[in-house]
């Protein structure tokens, strides 16, 4: 849901809507198999040509449905529909209805595990450099301000905002080292696919606040009209957009293969809802042209802890869902009153 949150902003901020997400994860995840475990299609194709066979098959999908959207005109709604129902299909046609496995040892790795963890040492090496880099955002942008005359915070508000950063950072690299290895009793540490879902998540955020293409998602989502005429590629940005989406598809199709280690034709059934639901507590209005990743991020960590710890709590699975839909309706009334206010 990580890896996916990020791009459905995007989507969603470009005034678009993605439902074929969880279909393509099934669909990229379920060719990877194919490619790894069964002869004579993959037998003997290494791992990562496998990977990269997946990825280039979720980006290429993602392109075509955004080239049907942009310069075909067809609503996102309906390619997108068509195309839960073509991925979805198209992986049972593809393994013939059976659940494909095992996979490859090193492809395992992708969805942690006993083996898909980096261990307490190179844990702490990761923490420590991601908290120096935060730490030196809020300071460099302190002083840079500063430098140009421009107002910024009370110091003791960014010392207290960096104790709580050194707090946070360091809370999460003490529950990642928590878990014991059964062998060596040592912790784990960060786990292959959280580094992987902090990545997309950390690149996405750039993308989106400090390039120009994040700058014309924002645009076009505020109003296409007033982006076409000032320059902007509407179509081709477009595109991209779906293009992205579909690619972080194929990612976390292969991080969830990896996790099961066997791949059944119905993975990823209903997550494209979850991960639009992560993405409206998060703070994006469906409406486009507002929205982050940070929030979006925070929205798939509440979504996710919310659907686990009821699990764990032993509760039922109709009231699972109840509940999962009054959060969502809770958010989404919040977020409307919220947009209206500011407006």
């Amino acid at each position: 849901m990580a890896i996916l949150v990020g791009g459905m902003v995007l989507v969603i901020v470009a005034r678009q809507i993605d439902l074929s997400v969880g279909s393509l994860l099934g669909f990229t995840g379920m060719a990877m198999a194919l490619l790894q475990a069964v002869p004579p299609i993959g037998e003997g194709w290494p791992w990562p040509l496998a990977l990269l066979v997946g990825l280039a098959l979720g980006a290429g999908a993602g392109l075509l449905q955004g080239y049907l959207i942009a310069y075909l005109g067809a609503p996102s709604f309906i390619v997108t529909m068509a195309g839960l129902l073509v991925f979805r299909n198209a992986a049972y046609l593809i393994a013939q209805g059976k659940t494909i496995g095992p996979l490859q040892d090193g492809f395992l790795v992708l969805g942690g595990g006993l083996q898909g963890s980096i261990g307490p040492f190179w844990s702490w090496v990761v923490t420590l450099l991601a908290l120096g880099y935060t730490l030196g955002v809020v300071w460099r942008g302190r002083w840079l301000r500063q430098k140009h005359g421009l107002s910024v915070r009370p110091l003791w508000m960014d010392g207290l905002l960096s104790l709580f950063l050194v707090s946070v950072f360091g809370g999460f690299l003490w529950v990642m080292n928590s878990f014991p290895h059964p062998t060596t009793g040592q912790g784990r540490g960060i786990p292959v696919p959280v580094l992987v879902a902090l990545g997309v998540l950390v690149f996405l955020h750039w993308l989106s606040q400090r390039t120009r293409f994040g700058r014309y998602v924002y645009a076009i989502g505020g109003n296409p009209e007033a982006a076409l005429l000032a320059g902007i590629p509407v179509r081709r940005v477009q595109v991209l957009v779906f293009g992205l989406m579909g690619l972080l598809a194929a990612l976390a199709g292969a991080v969830q293969a990896a996790r099961l280690a066997f791949v059944p034709t119905g993975m990823g059934t209903l997550l494209e809802l979850y991960v639009i639901a992560a993405a409206v507590v998060g703070g994006t209005s469906l409406a486009g042209g507002s929205g982050t990743i940070l929030g979006a991020a925070l929205g798939a960590l509440i979504m996710s802890s919310l659907q686990n710890g009821l699990v764990l709590m032993g509760v039922p699975t109709e009231w699972q869902n109840l509940i999962l839909g009054v959060v969502l309706v809770a958010a989404a009334v919040w977020n409307a009153r919220f947009h209206r206010r500011r407006s």
